[in-house]
């Protein structure tokens, strides 16, 4: 039977998987459906679906929840959909199309989007029974069913799917091996670090893991079903299923048997509008398509892109595709990864800025131009700044690189949110949708949620790894509009850290997981929290610990589980893995005999001394089985912790005032000595800086401090929410000419409230300029009294005062405490092999080279270097 042309030209797409779906859409979106008659010969019994999310599947999916067709819209733009009927020939000359079924189609347009298919390797017995692909709907039914006798499972290939089906095989209860020729897991899209973390963390899963090795042999017994495998390395693996997922080839033969041309190693050859370069009415598009910059594009946003170009075409609208961006952010096995731009630093010149956490799976590069444009990167574990990363991906941001790789909570990072990005940046690589499309679908078209902008503006309805950044957007437009959103601090809680500040002090709640259980969102009760609201919560729990009955101890029971990095070990991490230790010198005053035991104690611990910029003396390099060994010494000295690691308040700087300067007006020193030993252990959102000046001339640089202090012949000027650092700002004057006694007061009050109102890690400078009224408000509060709670903040503040204890000591003096200080759990006595150094100016300094060599078995390793 031949369908006849008329009147009405006829493109007749082969294929109907995500891209093509795709052209269907474009081309009704500009009408040609009402003017063409289209047919679509779909190879699977079902129509497109979303393979992206294919593995979803056993994770309690339907076939059906996967489906990317609404039967509505092919019915209304009278598509004719033909499943399981795939086209076997093409005859050009005559510009027919045969199915499957024996029914012929003349065309007017020719549109292939063959995709592709799955490369299994040339060894012995790859098709015996037990041997599986891992590409369709139909792919994963058969593995299931075949899983049902099966005991262990191994899959040849450590790509995306490759992760993706041996998760799948460990869900179905098998025992799962992952079998990768290169040296590392997923080789396209990390580099070595990255792959480091990825492989602990899946190891941690209870994969096993074989990279550096390939399949030579699969083993079958007599009946010709799996019994294992015959690796590179001359071992042997026992299994009774695998999975190839090796990669994919374009599916090309069609092409190739109607003479269209292609190229070298597959793939139809297409021009800029993806029109074949052997005929121009047959286009070719997605993963069958080798595009006009050289590439076969195996990610769906090139995909859609190229759907869209060939659907404007057609459409003889002006579209060209010349090459696409490569990133990409995906959740294997519950582990995010992503990257982008140049992420391997292929750029000449360019610079690498790294953090990596082996234990946590960590690990964050950020590729750098020597002009500081960000180039690329590669996240693993933590890939939250994606959206946001990849937008800023060609610019210099307005941060400092090192700032973004750090995670949440750790001293030194920032959050850059999408309100830092242009219009102009690409928020949707899929359906390239910019960031002023987004904001004009809340302004214009009154979209207030987001499913509601994915549908104006089809935004995160692709890889959906740009919704995160897409609802932080929508919250942001909403809120400069008047609308009411959702604050709540994060998945967990719908409050905001002030909402759970006075939750927690009103209802004497003393544990994380109580709070979690109580006023949790619902699908967080009874579930581990987050590493947002973990920390948060510490915190919280922390400056009211006298108050609420809890221990004010951060290493003590829930609340040791709840800590950042740093305060896991109650020291500063360095970029090898090494600690550095800073003791209290209240007001920078320190004696003879003070200075000699730090001399004596870094001599013989080797470690590398350093004057800070907060008149305290840093000593670098302990390895941290050392630090109690080192704190033992401090404390018998008379030192104390100088919280140089916590959110709490660090240092209170001074100038010698009027006891030694001519200068001089008031005690600046015995001042600052008051006021460190007051607030010193005061957790807070962020960290607390402070100083005291003699006089007018602020050598003590007060008014660049969370709270400063300058003397007057008629006593103090106190000075609030300043801010060094990145982003400078200068203090304002809350109140002047204070006897000591009203200084105190004053302060007393000022950081309750900070305490009390702020949002998680906002500085002083930020929440002073972000609450309602600025500094009129606080005046009004703290010192005015306008809302009659500053008895009550003075009272916290006394209580905090009054149950101060050195968290050095409580450690030291704790044997259960003190175990947790090892390199390695299983051998405590062994120290960190990868912890070296070299001497440099008489002193040390970290050995890097031990790094790069990979030796490093399990530990944080913060990285911030130029490595190229």
């Amino acid at each position: 039977m031949t369908a006849t042309l008329g009147a009405t030209p006829t493109i007749v797409l082969v294929g109907h998987g995500m891209v093509g779906q795709r052209f269907l859409e474009a081309l009704a979106e500009r009408g040609l459906t009402a003017t063409h008659r289209v047919v679509v010969l779909c190879e699977e019994p079902r129509p497109a679906y979303d393979r992206v999310g294919l593995t979803s599947y056993f994770s309690g999916k339907t076939p059906e929840d996967l489906s990317m067709t609404d039967m509505e819209f092919i019915e209304k733009h009278s598509i004719e959909l033909r499943v399981g009927d795939p086209a076997v020939s093409v005859d050009r000359e005559a510009k027919k199309v045969t199915a499957r079924s024996g029914e012929v189609f003349e065309y007017d347009t020719l549109v292939l989007a063959t995709g592709s298919f799955p490369f299994v390797p040339p060894v012995p017995n790859k098709d015996a029974t037990g041997c599986f692909v891992y590409r369709t709907i139909e792919d994963l039914l058969a593995i299931e069913e075949y899983a049902k006798t099966a005991t262990t499972g191994a899959v040849v290939g450590g790509g995306l799917l490759g992760l993706e089906a041996a998760g799948a095989l460990q869900g179905l209860g098998l025992t799962s091996h992952i079998v990768e020729f290169a040296p590392r897991l997923m080789p396209v899209q990390v580099d070595d670090g990255g792959g480091a973390a990825l492989l602990r963390t899946i190891e941690d899963m209870g994969l096993s893991v074989h990279t550096g090795v390939g399949t030579q042999e699969i083993v079958v017994d007599a009946d010709g079903a799996v019994t294992g495998m015959k690796l590179s390395d001359g071992s042997e693996l026992a299994t009774d299923l695998v999975v190839f997922s090796a990669g994919v080839r374009p599916r090309d033969q069609l092409a190739r048997d109607c003479g269209l041309t292609v190229g070298e190693r597959g793939g139809i050859t297409v021009d800029e509008q993806c029109r074949t370069v052997s005929d121009p009415h047959v286009f070719a598009i997605g993963e069958c398509a080798l595009a006009s910059d050289g590439r076969v594009y195996g990610l769906v946003a090139p995909g859609y892109e190229q759907a869209e170009t060939a659907a404007a075409t057609i459409a003889r609208d002006e579209a060209e595709f010349t090459g696409a961006d490569l990133s990409t952010k995906l959740k294997l096995l519950g582990v995010d990864v992503a990257s982008f731009g140049d992420a391997h630093g292929s750029t000449e010149d360019c610079l690498d800025v790294v953090y990596s956490d082996s234990r946590a799976g960590l690990y964050k590069k950020l590729v750098i131009g020597r002009d500081g444009t960000l180039l690329g990167g590669i996240l693993v574990g933590d890939a939250d700044a994606y959206g946001t990363l990849r937008a800023l991906t060609g610019s210099v941001p307005p941060i400092a690189p090192e700032s973004l790789v750090l995670p949440a909570g750790a001293s030194g990072g920032a959050q850059l949110g999408p309100s830092a990005l242009p219009d102009d940046a690409v928020i949707c690589s899929c359906h390239n949708v910019n960031k002023g499309t987004i904001r004009g679908a809340v302004t214009d078209h009154q979209c207030t949620t987001v499913p509601e902008v994915k549908k104006c503006t089809k935004a995160g309805t692709g890889c959906g790894s740009c919704v995160k950044v897409l609802g932080q957007l929508v919250t942001a437009e909403l809120e400069a509009s008047g609308v009411e959103v959702d604050k709540g601090l994060c998945g967990c809680f719908s409050q905001t850290r002030e909402e759970l500040y006075e939750i927690v002090f009103a209802l004497r709640i003393n544990t994380y997981q109580d709070l979690l259980d109580r006023y949790g969102r619902e699908d967080a009760r009874g579930g581990d929290g987050c590493e947002i609201c973990k920390p948060a919560v510490a915190s919280i729990i922390a400056s009211l610990a006298p108050t609420i009955g809890a221990s004010g101890y951060v290493l003590d029971g829930e609340q040791a589980a709840l800590q950042d990095s740093n305060d896991h070990f109650l020291a500063n991490l360095q970029k090898n893995g090494s600690y550095s230790v800073v003791p209290r010198i209240p007001g920078g005053e320190i004696t003879p005999e003070g200075l000699i035991v730090i001399g004596e104690i870094a001599r013989d611990f080797g470690l590398y001394t350093k004057i800070t910029g907060g008149q305290r003396i840093d000593m670098f390099g302990a390895r941290v089985e050392q630090l109690p060994l080192i704190w033992t010494r401090l404390v018998d000295a008379g030192f104390e912790s100088g919280h140089a690691y916590g959110k709490s308040l660090r240092t209170v700087k001074s100038c010698v005032g009027q006891t030694w300067c001519r200068y001089g007006v008031q005690d600046s020193v015995r001042m600052a000595i008051d006021l460190e030993l007051r607030y010193r252990g005061l957790r807070s959102p962020h960290k607390l800086k402070s100083a005291v000046s003699g006089c007018a001339r602020e050598c003590a640089e007060a008014q660049s401090k969370d709270f400063g202090v300058i003397a007057t012949s008629n006593g103090w000027n106190l000075y609030v929410a300043g801010n060094g650092g990145a982003t400078p700002r200068h203090a304002d004057l809350l109140a002047q000419d204070l006897t000591d006694a009203e200084l105190i007061k004053l302060i007393d009050r000022f950081l309750m409230f900070y305490i009390r109102t702020a949002d998680r890690l906002e500085r002083t400078s930020t929440w002073l300029e972000r609450i309602p009224g600025g500094l009129d408000h606080v005046r009004d509060v703290v010192v005015e009294d306008s809302l009659g709670i500053c008895e009550e903040l003075e009272t916290l503040m006394a209580a905090h005062v009054a149950n101060y204890r050195d968290e050095w000591s409580d450690t030291i003096n704790d044997p259960e405490k003190l175990a947790r200080f090892v390199s390695f759990v299983n051998a405590p006595d062994t120290p960190d092999p990868v912890v070296g150094f070299v001497p440099e100016r008489d002193q040390i300094k970290p050995d890097l080279p031990l790094l790069s060599i990979g030796l490093r078995p399990a530990d944080d390793v913060l990285e911030g270097s130029a490595q190229r």
